[in-house]
């Protein structure tokens, strides 16, 4: 059974839960929403918003540290020299609820690219403590492969902003010290599984769209090898495989466009994993070893589904674009 919670949202793109039950939600056109008790309030105290195709206000973090530190991280498409770049927000959120406050933007991606395509985006709190965030390659191919530029990565960062000392590629010289994994097209989907893996769910062009396990200092092929092909019709790179680069755990052909992604506990779906999909009007369920799509939940509600999460409550809430509407399912 599935019930619409929030409805009347403008292009929603994230959500996550405070302790007491109020529910944070981004709309891409730059608002950040407090629902409690059914209404929704936006939120003062956002930087300037790049709202330009991909980009705006996207991903939403509540830590588990909030009951005491009231820290929220946000990703955004920042305006840049030469375009735009997904960054980072670190905020207070104040004690009525009603404003961000200390705002600062503690990441934003280097050098900066133009066009509206491709900032990737999810962000997620590891057990440690640090944050990932992944970053599309803003439609520029070959800068996934370029050690040098933050573009088709997966970051890791501290809480600060700061960087790991134990980063793959720190000391190296001319690369990114931020960068964890590199070789990725545009991963709009990040999550960790029970026993503490990261996972990412990536767009591949036409066909190709994978579901990868994240490595440290692992290179994932883009563009040089992938499951899909240009739009066009040509070939992508070299193929399929090549020494050195990452085979997917799972891959979509045809594209299924993959929002994001969430690992279940309890229930019969234990471990299970969701991913939202933008294209075909459905939430894929992954199950097994190896990984493959044991289910599709359609109905009407999972019109684009953009994001999807298991609640604190235990049940399958997520977020469809083309309803405006943040719906709570049933318990797995």
């Amino acid at each position: 059974m599935v019930s619409p919670v929030v409805r009347g949202l403008d292009t929603p793109w994230s959500f996550d839960f405070l302790p007491d039950g109020t529910i944070l939600i981004t709309e891409r056109g730059g608002d950040l929403l407090a629902v409690r008790d059914g209404r929704a309030q936006r939120l003062s105290g956002l930087p300037e918003i790049y709202t330009r195709g991909q980009g705006g206000l996207l991903d939403v973090i509540v830590p588990r540290d909030f009951a005491t530190s009231r820290e929220i991280f946000l990703t955004y498409s920042k305006r840049q020299q030469g375009g735009a770049g997904t960054a980072v927000l670190k905020a207070r959120l104040s004690q009525d609820g009603s404003r961000l406050e200390q705002a600062e933007t503690i990441f934003e991606m280097a050098p900066g690219s133009s066009g509206g395509r491709h900032f990737g985006s999810r962000i997620v709190e590891a057990p440690d403590g640090h944050l990932f965030v992944t970053i599309g390659e803003r439609g520029d191919r070959p800068s996934a492969q370029d050690l040098a530029r933050h573009n088709g990565s997966v970051i890791r960062i501290t809480r600060d902003g700061a960087v790991p000392r134990d980063n793959p590629f720190v000391g190296q010289d001319g690369a990114q010290p931020e960068i964890w994994s590199y070789g990725h097209r545009n991963p709009q989907g990040l999550g960790f599984d029970g026993r503490g893996r990261l996972w990412a769910v990536e767009h591949g062009a036409q066909g190709g769209d994978e579901v990868n396990r994240i490595e440290k200092g692992a290179n994932y092929g883009w563009p040089v090898i992938s499951y899909g092909e240009h739009y066009s019709g040509a070939r992508i790179g070299e193929g399929t495989s090549k020494p050195g680069m990452e085979q997917p755990v799972f891959y979509w052909d045809p594209s299924n466009a993959p929002s994001d992604i969430v690992f279940l506990e309890g229930g019969r779906w234990d471990g299970d994993a969701l991913v939202g999909s933008l294209k075909f009007n459905y939430i894929a369920r992954l199950s097994g070893t190896p990984m493959r799509e044991v289910e599709q939940l359609e109905s009407e509600a999972t019109l684009r589904v953009r994001d999807v999460d298991q609640g604190p409550d235990g049940a399958i809430w997520f977020l469809s674009e083309v309803n405006g509407t943040l719906y709570r399912g049933s318990r797995p």
